[in-house]
């Protein structure tokens, strides 16, 4: 079969690169029908509660609360590959969670205002309710450190 041909399978015209998948293992087949599905709407009450399920992510959040960090500082805080804490900081932009300010060749990254009333009480319990966990409290300590010592990237 060429590419770009068509065959007709069950009454239904499918282009060969749709056979070929057909003939594919049932865990390819699987990956390639959730391509095919809509992404869900990535701002709603479902990506926040996403968002703050996430450990990594709630402890970015949380030091977001002290104000803008940029990346570089973030994993050093939160001592993350670099690749990680961007992925969990696109999520949480998807998210509407987080905004980003551009200053040079720095990115800084801040908390978002909320919009909506589900967001402001998801930040109030950020603010309240994680002070215990020893993770946190970790990243408190090394963030408050590296500000005293000025940080990776130039303060505005």
């Amino acid at each position: 079969m060429h590419a770009g041909t068509t065959s007709i399978v069950w009454g239904v015209h499918l282009p060969s690169a749709v056979l070929v998948a057909l003939e594919m293992p049932s865990r390819c087949v699987q990956g390639l029908a959730q391509l095919a599905m809509p992404r869900p709407q990535r701002n709603g009450a479902d990506a926040k509660f996403r968002a703050f399920s996430d450990q990594t992510r709630l402890r970015i959040l949380h030091l977001l609360q002290a104000g803008e960090i940029c990346v570089n500082d973030l994993v050093e805080i939160i001592r993350v590959p670099q690749p990680t804490a961007s992925r969990h900081l696109a999520y949480l932009r998807r998210a509407e969670l987080v905004v980003t300010r551009k200053e040079g060749q720095w990115i800084y990254y801040g908390l978002a205002p909320a919009r909506s009333p589900l967001q402001k009480k998801l930040l109030e319990c950020l603010a309240n309710c994680f002070d215990e966990v020893p993770e946190i409290q970790r990243d408190t300590a090394r963030a408050a450190k590296l500000r005293k010592a000025g940080g990776c990237c130039p303060a505005k």
